[in-house]
């Protein structure tokens, strides 16, 4: 039971004509919201699974192109550089698809999705360019005169299997790129006659594409291991851009700049619901290609939660950091945690969402619980995309051992801000009285 008086007085100025309220309104919220240490569900598998993984993507070459950093003076290399890569990476599986021709595989859909997940991530991608700009260094980006010459998105919009979706990112790029100072040079029209971005210099599309064979791609007989392979390279790219933003988020928020902090949880969410669309396309691969694939790689559950995303050193680090974002909500309020439990950290939550003005932090915060749902949402995705393509049993073995398999556990576990779920609980009781 929580006194709500002080609460009355802090908004009432704002509703001249409510109804007077009682001094001595009372909200009951259920079950105490206290800070407690959570342990999460989430960890890697077994250190062969996760080495055998990441050999079949050949992850320790795409990390050196990854971490490059061929222009140390422009701070968001590390972000967009990966992001750029995926890009480029989801070039080859519009070739890899629209070369594929088996006469089962459903490529009006494939066309669909693949133009879906490239816009999605040039608009990502411009976004991340926009915020530079406000921040004063977009002159660091470096840019240039001439186009790309090594990407394969000229060559897919002149290519008759491909030139309809080609032509059509090449309009996106255009139109999202819009509300920048320079484009990314992809063969786009430009008609406002921007500064090209040194794409090749950054993506380094030549080397991209040396990686576009897995280890069993001369001994394995069936399509969708090329399939798979991409996929999984696109997904791994925007993984460690998270990373790098999780990083940047981490830093802004120490030197309190919350708006730079809300812009990049924003991006933050946006990345998570990447990758839940990535892991979409697995539906459009053929079932019994997929599982005889699924043999012929050896991926398989052994009853102790060995769901293939957990064989991602980065998606488990990834989920890692964005939970632990709850751990900066008593910086961004300017108030320690109570040790005794108290409600301090809940009550400075109401007083900024209920006064307004530090709107920065507000959208930070809200921004911090946009992240926490797509997190919970791509795994509880991933949960039903796994018994959708390899059947229930499949999934059911993971959890044959426990009450609960851990992909269960990410999307069932409390929020992992509880102050502020609190603080909108009692603002949601508080107003619901004036009615």
């Amino acid at each position: 039971m929580v006194d709500m008086d002080w609460k009355r007085k802090m908004v009432s100025s704002d509703l001249p004509n409510s109804p007077k309220l009682s001094s001595k309104l009372h909200v009951t919220i259920p079950s105490p919201f206290k800070i407690v240490p959570v342990s999460s569900p989430i960890s890697c598998s077994a250190p062969a699974l996760c080495s055998a993984y990441e050999l079949y993507l050949r992850l320790p070459e795409l990390r050196k192109l990854w971490s490059s950093r061929d222009f140390p003076q422009w701070t968001s290399e590390p972000i967009l550089k990966p992001a750029l890569q995926a890009l480029e990476i989801s070039f080859r599986l519009v070739f890899a698809v629209c070369s594929d021709t088996r006469p089962y595989i459903n490529h009006r859909e494939w066309n669909r999705r693949l133009d879906s997940l490239i816009t999605k991530q040039i608009q990502l991608v411009a976004a991340i360019c926009e915020d530079e700009e406000e921040e004063g260094i977009s002159a660091e980006a470096p840019v240039g005169g001439g186009r790309s010459s090594l990407s394969l998105l000229p060559q897919l919009a002149t290519w008759r299997r491909s030139e309809a979706l080609g032509k059509k990112i090449l309009y996106t790029i255009d139109n999202e790129m819009s509300r920048c100072k320079y484009t990314l040079g992809l063969g786009e029209q430009n008609i406002a006659g921007k500064p090209n971005l040194r794409y090749d210099a950054i993506c380094r599309p030549n080397e991209i594409y040396s990686l576009k064979d897995n280890p069993y791609a001369d001994h394995i007989d069936n399509h969708e291991n090329q399939t798979l392979y991409i996929i999984h390279q696109i997904l791994e790219s925007w993984i460690y851009a998270s990373g790098n933003l999780l990083n940047r988020i981490v830093s802004s928020i120490e030197e309190e700049k919350f708006e730079k902090a809300s812009n990049d949880v924003y991006l933050l969410e946006k990345i998570w619901k990447i990758l839940a669309e990535i892991e979409d396309l697995h539906m459009l691969m053929d079932p019994e290609d997929f599982l005889k694939l699924k043999k012929q790689l050896q991926i398989k559950s052994t009853g102790k939660n060995d769901a293939f995303c957990f064989r991602s050193k980065g998606l488990v680090e990834m989920m890692k950091m964005s939970k632990d974002l709850r751990q900066k909500v008593p910086a961004v309020l300017a108030v320690e945690v109570d040790p005794t439990g108290g409600p301090r950290l809940q009550e400075a939550a109401m007083k900024l969402y209920a006064r307004k003005t530090e709107c920065d932090k507000i959208h930070l915060l809200q921004g911090m619980q946009a992240v926490e749902a797509a997190a919970k949402s791509f795994f509880f995705g991933y949960r039903q995309l796994v018994a959708a393509m390899m059947g229930s049993a499949e999934m059911n073995a993971t959890a044959s051992q426990e009450s609960c398999d851990s992909l269960s556990q990410i999307f069932m576990e409390p929020t992992y801000f509880p102050s502020l779920d609190a603080a909108k609980t009692f603002l949601g009781e508080f107003w619901s009285h004036l009615g």
